[in-house]
């Protein structure tokens, strides 16, 4: 089912799906690591930064294909996903 709630969607939760999504395939994660310039023994300290979620949606968001993906397995809409993003984050700059 397809979440329609906007007044409802909590964007660190919706971060935090996107974490696991992530960290669920080595490759994609090798993509979000270098994306972000985080090491993989320093990602749970990393986590704890402040920005850190926004970037994890930011990569999420940075692919269609990923965000497709990841919308479908957490059962949110990708619009949803890139609501969250933007609360997260704030707008992105032109």
């Amino acid at each position: 089912m397809i979440s329609t709630l906007k007044k409802t969607l909590d964007p660190e939760a919706v971060a935090i799906q996107a974490l696991a999504h992530i960290a669920a395939d080595a490759e994609r994660l090798a993509r979000f690591l270098a994306m972000t310039g985080i090491e993989p023994e320093t990602l749970r300290e990393a986590a704890r930064e402040p920005g850190f979620l926004s970037q994890v949606l930011e990569f999420v968001c940075s692919d269609d294909s990923g965000l497709l993906a990841f919308a479908a397995n957490a059962g949110l809409a990708p619009d949803a996903v890139a609501r969250a993003r933007l609360a997260l984050a704030g707008p992105v700059a032109n």
